[in-house]
């Protein structure tokens, strides 16, 4: 029996001893297609040569130098590839180990920004129900996912939390994408009002929610009008694009797609594209400015930011995302999936939703298309076709939980972005049979 501390104690799972392209193989040389990356991580897939020896000559260089006696040059060369490539206004990369480490960073910076300028009741922090931005206290206590939140909620951070942007349970009939985009942005406006606008900090959101809802990306205008309302109270905005952005949803930051510049943006998964642990924290000019002429010292820190041989594989990654075109071939293969799943699941009786952007696609379940209405939990529906899809060789990434914490389904998408003809064959093929025991469900409940 071994030591490590699983996931979950009652699983027993299959050892991973080597990846190619998109595949992952097991101890018994079963090969796996990664249509998640494991966790929208493994972007350029399992065996990326470029990235590998990037890596390999860190490693003669330079293994570790901590960040409070030196800088190093992957470090440099990374920050400033990510600001020539940073949405408006955005100016300096703090780098952290991953993305709840990102997240945690964003909360502090914002905080202490209003301390330095002198604004110190702005503590309070405001985020969405459905959202997810990491395990960790504080980012735990800004997630809207109320099943993850429960057990700890003794130990969470004081923040409010808004209803999502959900088009497809939250839209009215015969209201306009514009119209329901404006109605759930100033939701945040009254919140503001509601505690008081001296007293926030900051509105995080995702472009687009991740794992916790499924794929779903903000409506047209919303994003626009969040930031006219955060300008207007002096409220930071902060963007998680732990999970939609890199390259994730067709765009390098998912932002862009909105003409949307946050104050801070926090990245990670696709950054280091599983080769290394790294995530990184971006802010604006004027944010730096306000510590770099008060105190001078961001009070926060972890002893393996800017890990130089992280950094390397971040800087080989994106390096390659940009001079290879991935990101046009992420908007070229969304297509494709997307006609493929439409044409497929379309009509299926238990598929209400397809949605997404670039290669980051979900369908949300339901019991009844016609009312939307979910499948009891206690079925677990997801699990069971996570369970399926996997013995026939499909990592997917369904999810719980996608209404409310409690009720609904989803299975989440998001291959690599160096996916072919075959693999999308592969993955709504492998799918669709997952997808038989949802009609055997039908019959017998």
């Amino acid at each position: 029996m071994g030591h490590v501390f699983p996931r979950h104690t009652k699983s027993k799972l299959p050892t991973a001893v080597a990846g190619d392209g998109c595949y992952i193989f097991d101890q018994n040389g079963k090969r796996y297609l990664d249509a998640c990356c494991g966790a929208a991580v493994s972007c350029l897939g399992h065996s990326d040569q470029i990235v590998q020896e990037a890596i390999k000559s860190q490693t003669d260089k330079l293994s570790f130098a901590h960040s409070g006696f030196f800088t190093s040059e992957p470090a440099e060369a990374l920050a400033d590839l990510l600001i020539a490539n940073a949405p408006e206004g955005i100016d300096r990369v703090y780098f952290v180990s991953g993305g709840s480490e990102a997240v945690e960073a964003a909360l502090k910076l914002a905080r202490q920004y209003h301390l330095e300028r002198g604004d110190d009741q702005r503590s309070h922090v405001i985020a969405r129900w459905q959202s997810y931005h990491g395990n960790t206290i504080g980012a735990l206590s800004a997630g809207g996912n109320k099943w993850r939140r429960e057990p700890f909620m003794p130990m969470l951070v004081p923040m409010s939390h808004i209803d999502p942007c959900y088009p497809y349970r939250d839209q009215y009939e015969g209201e306009s994408d514009e119209a329901y985009g404006l109605r759930a942005a100033n939701r945040l406006e009254a919140e503001i009002l509601k505690i008081g606008a001296e007293s926030v900090s900051a509105f995080i959101c995702e472009p687009v929610v991740g794992a916790t809802m499924g794929a779903v990306a903000a409506a047209p205008g919303y994003l626009k009008r969040i930031r006219e309302i955060c300008d207007q109270y002096g409220v930071l905005l902060i963007l998680d694009e732990v999970m939609c952005g890199m390259g994730r949803t067709g765009t390098l930051f998912a932002c862009e797609h909105d003409e949307v510049a946050p104050d801070i943006v926090c990245i990670a998964k696709g950054l280091g594209a599983g080769y290394q642990p790294i995530g990184a924290m971006l802010c604006s000019k004027g944010i730096y400015s306000a510590i770099e002429n008060g105190s001078g010292f961001f009070q926060h820190g972890h002893t393996y930011q800017a890990h130089p041989m992280a950094c390397a594989a971040g800087l080989a990654v994106l390096t390659s995302m940009l001079e290879r075109d991935l990101i046009t071939n992420v908007r070229h293969r969304s297509e494709q999936l997307m006609n493929a799943l439409t044409d497929t699941f379309g009509q299926h009786p238990h598929v209400g939703d397809i949605r997404g952007r670039g290669l980051f696609i979900a369908l949300e379940l339901v019991k009844d298309r016609d009312t939307k209405e979910p499948f009891d939990p206690a079925l677990v529906i997801h699990a069971r076709i996570k369970k399926a899809a996997f013995e026939l060789g499909l990592m997917c990434y369904p999810m719980p939980g996608t209404i409310d914490g409690k009720n609904g389904d989803h299975i989440l998408l998001a291959p690599p972005f160096i996916i072919e003809d075959q693999h999308i064959d592969e993955i709504v093929d492998k799918l669709s049979q997952s997808f038989s025991m949802l009609d055997e469900l039908a019959v017998t409940k």
